[in-house]
């Protein structure tokens, strides 16, 4: 078993199924923000993670926010160049906002159509169903790293990121009992290359995702 799949490019799968994303977490089987999740080490952590602060862009962004014990750390956050700031802001909470749908217990996450699009809207509710589907979630820290911005055409961006799973634990959306046995591989580590557009309220939207798990380029 994966601590956590990665998300893979969109496949065949129908508008339905991206419909049917607000049915996702509306049981009660979900993970509630104040449920106490046996082995994941509550007592010191805050109660939910925000996402990053929107910039003085006049943008209504929808808030969002992790439960107790997840937690994504972000590294290289500042380029120094103030465009491609505002994309890489836009890349991280759209991977809050995936992270939400599937550890946050919610009738809707408005997030995630918030910040993805087209066939990376499509992939993500594959991701988001597949752990819903298996009864399961995840708990624990994800390191973002090694991003890049490459500014393309005239409102089109690529991103490029590492990530490392190897510190997050499959957690039974049931019995919230969180599986640490699971030995660390190369397969904890992935390579993403995601494709970003500006849409008309001056969002960078994710529109596609492509990964390799056990990326040499993250090892």
């Amino acid at each position: 078993m994966n601590r956590r799949p990665t998300l893979l490019a969109a496949a065949s799968l129908t508008a339905a199924a991206v419909l049917s994303l607000s049915a996702c977490g509306g049981g009660d089987g979900g993970s509630k923000n104040d449920d106490k999740i046996e082995g994941a080490g509550n007592g010191s952590s805050e109660s939910a993670t925000p996402s990053p602060k929107a910039s003085d862009d006049a943008i209504d962004r929808p808030q969002i926010k992790l439960p107790k014990g997840v937690k994504n750390v972000f590294e290289g956050g500042r380029t120094g160049d103030a465009k491609k700031d505002v994309i890489l802001a836009d890349s991280e909470r759209r991977i809050d906002s995936l992270d939400e749908a599937v550890t946050v217990n919610a009738k809707e996450h408005p997030a995630l159509k918030f910040y993805s699009a087209g066939d990376a809207l499509v992939s993500a509710a594959t991701y988001i169903k597949g752990f819903y589907d298996d009864g399961r979630s995840f708990v624990g820290t994800t390191r973002y790293y090694k991003r890049n911005v490459t500014i393309l055409k005239k409102g089109t961006a690529a991103v490029t990121y590492c990530m490392d799973s190897s510190k997050t634990y499959p957690l039974d959306r049931k019995t919230k009992k969180v599986d640490k046995s699971i030995p660390a591989s190369d397969k904890d580590y992935a390579f993403f290359n995601t494709r970003l557009e500006k849409n008309a309220e001056g969002v960078w939207q994710t529109t596609s995702v492509t990964s390799i798990e056990a990326a040499k380029q993250c090892l």
